[in-house]
Parts: C-alpha cells; structure tokens; sequence
C-alpha cells in the first residue's frame, strides 16, 4: 500500500499554533510508524508552504516546535519527500471529488486515482481537522453529470496506534529469528539492538508465537521510550505504562533481583562497542512463557535517549 500525507488536513484547519503543533508532530508520528514498515509517506511539494492556521504560512507555524522537530519537518517537506508527480492525472472536463468538494491535484485525489488504476493506496490525516474520517469516498468526475469514471473510498488513518495494526496486519511474518532481528531493528527506532543480541536464540526451534510476543514486547518498550515531553518530562501515557507494564507481580517487564543480580552478575553484564562505555549491568528484561525467553534491556529509560536491548534467548538466572 502506497501512503500519503493528506495535504488538504493541513489548510486552515488548526485554530492556534499549539493545536497545529499536536496535529503537525501526530503525522510525523505517523510518518515514522509507515517507515518502520518500510513505508514512505508521500507529499505534496506545497506542503512546506501550506498556511495551517490562518493568516500563517507552514515556515512561520514551525517555530513553535523544538529545534529537532523543526528539522524534521521540514527536512521532510522542502528535502526529503518522496514526493508524487504532479501531472495531471486526468482528461479536460474531468476531476476528481470528495464530499461535494473538488479536491483534484491533491494527495486525496493522487490516492484515489492510483487505487482507482490498481494500486492500493491510503491517507494520513492531520487532526483535528475535517478530515477525522474513514473511509473517504472520492469519485472521479465528468462534464456530464451523469457520468462518474470510477468511485472509491480510501481508509485514511489520523493516528499511529491504527496505522501500525494495519501495516502489521499486511506485512508478511518473520520466518524465522534473523527475519524477526532485521524486522524489529527496522520497526523500533528508539530501541537498539546490539550486534550479538540475538544470538542465544540460534539453537532454539523458531515459533512464530514467540516471536510475535516478543515483537508486542518490543513495540511497547519502544512506546514508553518516547513518552516524554519536550522538557524531558516523562508524559501521562508513559506513568500509565509504568503502571500497567512495569509494576506489579505480573508485569510484563521487570528487574532482576538483588540476589540474581548478585549470584549471575557476570551473566547480567554485557559487552557490546554500541553500548555507552562498553559494556553495561542489565537486569532488566522483558518476560514471556515460551521456553522462558527473555530480554535484556538497559535502564533506566530516558529522554531522547536509546534504550540498548542486549540479550534475547533463554532465561539467564535459572536456578
């Protein structure tokens, strides 16, 4: 499936600089999401001047954002891109339209006249806006009234939590545990894999259960690593996480004991060049049933900062 940034969510539809900017950092969460999934988003080239709330332009709203997401932004839009051909896409007396509204030379009509010649193809919208829908009917039109080219409705995603099940849910399935390293090193950019960490698993059988439970794992320790604010705060979400992942008898991810800690610390202590001096005490892991896997993780996690996964195999502090 082919991606686009919804340019039309853009124009005018955010009443102040601190709603464009939720909206603005949501669909470049998004963004990140389809590229874990070896996606790209496309855009419009006049994205980087599209005037998202009234009266100021795309170059004057970003200096509410950090430095960082500054750059992202518009490395995305004025470098960056993929970017579509803009030819037109269709014969004289044709457009295309969405809600009684034309919308030809937009990622919506760009969109619906790829699926509409076979190429499956979605948006992402920025929200709020009024474009907080799916799917989005878009009809190819005609001079004449009683002629309509062809009609479709495009599912169009507002946030990466949805967006990620549907790429997860189209993408093929690790095969194996090499495919499972390159695809979670592809899909989990706050987390890093060190070079050797997934070599304990090579003598065990690969079953497709376990590396899917080992997949949601990851993604939910690569969701609490960015759940801080741009004062280095950690968020809501994160302390909600906190709670329901990381405390409690059966939480999902844990320390080791202070007396595991002790009687396999040469076990618990991991050499790796990517690990910030080298080499790091990781007690903390992530637990599931199968065969006992585990993994390793450094902490604690912080503000923009990586989280290193160490070890992935059997359980380390067996009796």
């Amino acid at each position: 499936m082919e991606l686009f940034a919804n340019d039309l969510s853009i124009q005018h539809q955010f009443r102040d600089l601190s709603v464009f900017r939720e909206g603005i950092l949501r669909l470049m969460a998004m963004r990140e999401v389809a590229r874990a999934w070896d996606r790209e988003v496309y855009c419009s080239r006049g994205m980087a001047n599209a005037e998202p709330v009234r009266g100021i332009p795309m170059p004057k709203a970003i200096q509410c954002l950090s430095q960082s997401e500054k750059q992202a932004v518009m490395s995305w839009l004025n470098r960056g891109g993929p970017f579509w051909d803009e030819a037109d896409r269709h014969g004289e007396g044709e457009w295309l339209e969405c809600m009684e509204e034309i919308v030809t030379d937009s990622a919506v009509a760009e969109a619906a006249f790829r699926s509409l010649h076979g190429v499956s193809s979605g948006l992402i919208s920025a929200v709020p806006s009024a474009w907080d829908y799916s799917p989005v009917r878009v009809t190819w039109c005609a001079d004449d009234p009683a002629t309509k080219l062809g009609v479709v409705e495009l599912e169009n995603w507002r946030d990466e939590t949805t967006l990620s099940v549907a790429l997860e849910e189209a993408a093929p399935r690790p095969g194996s545990w090499d495919e499972l390293n390159d695809a979670v090193k592809r899909r989990f950019k706050r987390l890093r894999f060190c070079d050797r960490c997934f070599v304990p698993l090579k003598g065990l059988p690969f079953a497709s259960g376990a590396a899917g439970h080992l997949e949601v794992l990851f993604g939910i320790l690569d969701r609490f690593a960015g759940c801080f604010d741009k004062d280095g705060v950690r968020t809501t979400e994160g302390h909600q996480l906190v709670e329901q992942y990381f405390s409690g008898d059966s939480a999902l991810f844990s320390d080791s004991s202070d007396s595991e800690k002790s009687r396999f610390r040469n076990q618990l202590t991991f050499r790796d060049a990517g690990l910030p001096g080298g080499v790091a005490l990781c007690g903390w892991h992530g637990k599931m049933s199968h065969r006992t896997i585990r993994f390793h993780f450094s902490w604690p996690v912080r503000a923009n900062q990586p989280v290193y996964v160490v070890y992935v195999g059997p359980k380390i502090t067996k009796s």
